[in-house]
């Protein structure tokens, strides 16, 4: 009888991590959860360790330990809270696999964590590349750990590259449904709300990466995650406009030949790819079909009504912490579109304005990342303010 795998999901409650839930209730015979975590979902994680009987829960946001650990005092499930336990939990000696699906720079130091445990990395959060690939992917060499994209387009890339590894990429085809905002004039844009970019045409996601698929900033950072995940570089990478949302990315080959990845919008397929590498499971849910698919349509991204894209390339080819000063600055604007406080557009200019104020450091170490981050998040709030 093979072992059932042990799975800890960081960041259960969220879009990624009930698909995940979802997978693994497909599959009792092959996983089982060892630890799910959230930030501050309490009656969300509280009903999933009911469902799942995980042997440990983390809440991140530590004035909700007593609410959780109330919910769940009638069963044996240990609760535990804050950013240290999150870190100790993806080091525990039963887990298999780490499922990092925490949003933004939080799951950056868990991640980590997880690979000095020799874990499985099935990554999520694509934050952890962009803000520190070239770490990342040295830690993952030294501690000779899987590290495998979730994310649907890198997943989509991932497979078309299987039985090629002896094969030069010429170029990856990186596709984007565009957003709710792809028609839109740059006189409209000035005028669109949170709630107008939060109504995504193709795909169910969590409010922060929605509104970055709205500018586009989730397109630069998957450029960013697709160089340290394949080594090919920025410009080689294509952003394709794919409204359809039908391919999900693909790779040409030097010879010319592309390969893509087809399938309906549905995270869990990625999700559970990574989760059984190199084989395919059984899933359960809609399928592709290519009769009720009338049109493939791929336009070129316009960089000046988005310049959120064409920021991202800059900070690609700055390198050093420029990626994680993008990113701060970026979480900082997001959050206040979100709110109210900051106009779609104006999410730019104070990402724009944040990176031609931090400190640059062309070779950053750990420490570094964690200093340039608080430094980069206060330049932006003071942008705001």
């Amino acid at each position: 009888m093979t072992m059932k795998k042990q799975i800890c999901i960081l960041g259960s409650t969220g879009s990624i991590g009930t698909q995940a839930l979802d997978v693994i209730s497909q599959h009792p015979d092959l996983y089982e959860v060892y630890a799910l975590t959230a930030n501050d979902s309490v009656e969300k994680l509280a009903e999933q360790a009911r469902q799942f009987h995980p042997a440990a829960v983390v809440i991140a946001d530590e004035s909700h330990y007593a609410a959780l650990k109330e919910q769940l005092a009638d069963t044996d499930v240990k609760v535990y809270a804050g950013h240290k336990a999150l870190c100790e939990i993806v080091e525990a000696g039963p887990i298999d696999m780490v499922l990092a699906s925490l949003v933004g720079f939080a799951g950056f130091e868990p991640t980590i964590h997880a690979i000095k445990a020799r874990k499985k990395i099935c990554l999520a959060n694509k934050e952890t590349l962009v803000v520190a690939g070239e770490l990342i992917l040295h830690l993952v060499q030294q501690y000779h750990v899987d590290l495998l994209p979730v994310d649907s387009e890198h997943s989509a890339i991932f497979q078309s590259l299987v039985g090629e590894e002896m094969n030069e990429v010429d170029k990856i085809l990186l596709t984007c449904s565009g957003g709710p905002f792809r028609n839109f004039t740059h006189e409209q844009l000035l005028t669109v709300t949170a709630a107008d970019a939060l109504r995504h045409p193709t795909w169910k996601m969590g409010a922060k990466i929605t509104i970055d698929s709205a500018s586009l900033m989730n397109k630069g950072f998957e450029v960013m995650e697709a160089k340290w995940l394949f080594g090919v570089p920025a410009d080689r990478i294509e952003v394709l406009i794919h409204p359809q949302s039908v391919v999900h990315s693909g790779v040409q080959f030097r010879d010319g030949a592309v390969k893509a990845q087809l399938g309906v919008p549905d995270m869990r397929l990625p999700i559970q790819y990574a989760f059984s590498f190199p084989n395919r499971l059984s899933l359960q849910g809609d399928r592709l079909d290519l009769f009720k698919t009338q049109k493939l349509e791929f336009f070129k991204p316009d960089v000046e009504k988005f310049p959120c894209l064409r920021l991202a390339y800059e900070a690609i080819h700055q390198g050093g912490n420029m990626p994680c000063i993008l990113n701060a600055a970026n979480e900082v604007a997001n959050a206040a579109f979100r709110r109210g406080a900051c106009s779609f557009l104006g999410m730019a200019d104070i990402i724009e304005e944040t990176m031609r104020q931090a400190t640059y450091d062309k070779t950053p170490d750990l420490d570094t990342y964690f200093k340039t981050d608080a430094e980069a998040r206060r330049i932006a709030q003071a942008l705001i303010q």
